[in-house]
């Protein structure tokens, strides 16, 4: 996975380092230099900051001073407590913080080798479907010798606060890292897919059933290695960092450090009982401020756990930012949660293995509709089939697809100002088992996702077995800018885009013939099918110059729903279309009728019911059973 690290800004760590010693001289970023520019893209400077490397602010510095935890961090002056709680969570994990911070033993100042010393570090985050290796020097911001950002508690530890140099760097400064999005810097240190989920609209305080299952959920994704966040919606300015009287603080990020079922009672009677509650561990990025309700440091419901629970979850009565509460308290309190699943795609693992499609794409404008790829969001109907269109296949009768766009991060500089998103989101199509070109007209809408001007976009879905379009949009039309699509399913799901918005034309197409009309078959059920008293296991196929499609079974009915779509682009118009149902059986299927469709562009009637013949195309009368179809047809092969 790091094997294909990419050299952010083409700075060589290795390279650079193995200068520096042979100079004898402390490394100095050239790309991120100890100036206001790399403080603030706007705005003038507030106190006198001076720029430190950690020897000249403490005796003897350290990497890390006894490991790495989330309680080393604390918030300094910028509001990114959104950025330190997804630390919080990052240093809960080693494996994760592991990829961030490589060769953190080689990073790690030697008492005994201060020659070996250079004064640089190098990081590793995730970007925009990439890890970029950040090379940074160790030169921090201070005012009157304090560090005036990410700090940590000890303070001769660096750590927090060479990664949110490192960020800064990407982000193009440090004031770019106000008031930003937790859910991006999970993604940024995980490459993961972050889910934001809204408790106060999702009702989840109120439906026990419902909160379940989230908790449920949320428990998956801590036991299997994923990161979650939380935080109250601050909606006025003054909201913002306001504390609560229960000690919860608005408009704050937290990072949620455990998730656990807690069992209640005390010695062989917890056993028996096996009472338990869905519980949460919380930090404060401050480090301090708790909250003071049930289940709270000093509360009196500690007295339902027994000691040895109480060791095993690490609970303490110290105003150190962390503590308990049950899940319930919290869907109460809190309005918004971030789960940021790590994808596992190793066929190695006991866990759920995902199959993830990654394609990048692009918003870009042009005069010709035929290849503007600009069209903004469904409210445009004029231009919305102009954007990109990807096509992909569920291939099971259901399965979960989780699927996340997400716009190229924006640097904030004080040459180009903030960097600001796009409103972007999705939707997705159900459309015909055979297409291959463009959507040109509306059909079954399975899912879509919010518009948001935030990095990325995130929707789970359950979707039957079937070819489906996503189709990414600008809210506006118009607006350009690179995008990366990711699509994860339980089997291979050729996601893939579409270019062509008809079939192409070649040198065989005069030989050969070329399309002269394009048509929809869509096969919507059957009635009155053989042997109706215990129901037949039966499919349909539609046929048309060679091409096919054909439904899944229908099993134990004479009433199937088949709802199966296909598009045939017709070299021989005169030739009818052909329905056939069969049935399934298990050595050899019987045939129980078909049905001829002219398919005219002049028929201004869609919907047929048609009764079934044989094969000798004698009486409809001679087989039970009709079918129910809706046929659309046109000479303009972009009409559908």
């Amino acid at each position: 996975m790091f094997s294909c690290v990419k050299a952010y800004e083409d700075q060589n760590y290795s390279a650079l380092k193995r200068a520096c010693l042979r100079r004898k001289v402390l490394f100095e970023d050239p790309n991120f230099p100890a100036t206001d520019d790399s403080l603030y893209y706007k705005g003038t400077p507030g106190p006198t900051v001076r720029w430190k490397r950690p020897k000249d602010i403490c005796e003897d510095p350290r990497l890390f001073v006894d490991g790495i935890s989330s309680h080393d961090l604390h918030q300094g002056q910028v509001g990114n407590c959104w950025f330190v709680a997804a630390c919080s969570s990052l240093a809960s994990r080693e494996s994760l913080w592991q990829k961030v911070i490589p060769d953190w033993k080689e990073q790690e100042w030697d008492p005994e080798k201060p020659n070996a010393y250079a004064g640089i570090f190098h990081f590793h985050f995730w970007r925009f479907g990439e890890w970029v290796d950040v090379v940074i020097d160790d030169r921090l911001p201070t005012v009157n010798n304090q560090l005036i950002y990410c700090h940590s508690s000890s303070r001769n530890e660096f750590w927090c606060a060479l990664v949110e140099k490192a960020y800064a760097k990407l982000a193009g400064c440090y004031q770019a890292l106000d008031g930003g999005n937790t859910a991006d810097a999970l993604v940024d240190f995980t490459g993961g897919v972050s889910e934001p989920i809204d408790l106060t609209e999702g009702g989840f305080a109120h439906d026990e059933a419902k909160r379940n299952q989230l908790f449920e959920r949320v428990l998956k994704v801590h036991s299997r290695g994923g990161l979650i966040s939380a935080s109250i919606k601050a909606v006025t300015a003054a909201d913002m960092e306001a504390r609560l009287a229960c000690g919860l603080v608005k408009g704050h990020a937290y990072a949620i450090t455990d998730v656990r079922k807690v069992r209640l009672g005390h010695g062989l009677l917890a056993f028996f009982k096996s009472e338990k509650l869905d519980m949460i561990r919380l930090r404060n990025p401050w480090g301090e401020r708790e909250w003071n309700g049930p289940w709270s440091d000093t509360s009196e419901e500690w007295q339902k756990v027994s000691k040895s629970e109480r060791e095993k979850m690490g609970v303490t009565v110290q105003d150190d930012g962390e503590f308990w509460m049950t899940f319930e308290d919290m869907c109460r309190y809190f309005t918004d949660i971030i789960k940021c699943r790590l994808i596992n795609t190793s066929y190695l693992s006991v866990h759920k293995t995902w199959e993830e499609a990654r394609l990048r794409g692009a918003w870009t404008r042009h005069e010709d509709p035929q290849k503007n790829r600009s069209g903004g969001c469904i409210n445009h109907k004029d231009t919305f089939f102009q954007n990109p269109q990807y096509i992909f296949d569920v291939k099971k009768p259901e399965d979960e697809v989780l699927i996340c766009i997400q716009q190229r991060p924006k640097q904030s500089t004080r040459r180009d100002g903030k960097g600001e998103n796009l409103a972007i989101g999705f939707d997705i199509y159900k459309v015909e088992e055979n297409r291959q070109y463009r959507m040109h007209s509306l059909q079954h809408r399975a899912a879509s996702s919010i518009y948001i001007n935030s990095r990325s976009v995130f929707l789970r879905t359950d979707q039957p077995e079937g070819r489906f379009v996503i189709i990414p949009t600008t809210f506006e039309p118009g607006h350009t800018g690179e995008f990366l699509l990711r699509v994860f399913t339980d089997v291979p799901s050729n996601c893939q885009e579409l270019l062509l918005d008809e079939p192409p034309r070649t040198c065989w197409s005069s030989l050969c013939g070329y399309p002269q009309q394009v048509t929809q078959v869509q096969v919507q059920r059957a009635t009155g099918l053989k042997d109706s008293s215990t129901g037949a296991n039966s499919y349909v196929i539609i046929k048309c110059e060679g091409d096919k499609v054909r439904s899944a079974v229908w099993k134990g009915t004479s009433t199937p729903e088949y709802n199966v779509k296909g598009i045939f682009y017709r070299k021989k118009p005169g030739q009818p279309i052909t329905v056939q149902v069969w049935k399934h059986r298990v050595l050899k299927d019987e045939f129980l009728g078909q049905v001829h469709l002219k398919a005219d562009p002049d028929d201004l009637q869609t919907l047929h019911t048609v009764h079934l013949q044989d094969r000798s195309g004698r009486q409809p009368s001679d087989l039970p059973g009709t079918v129910t179809v809706c046929v659309f047809s046109s000479t303009s092969l972009t009409a559908v």
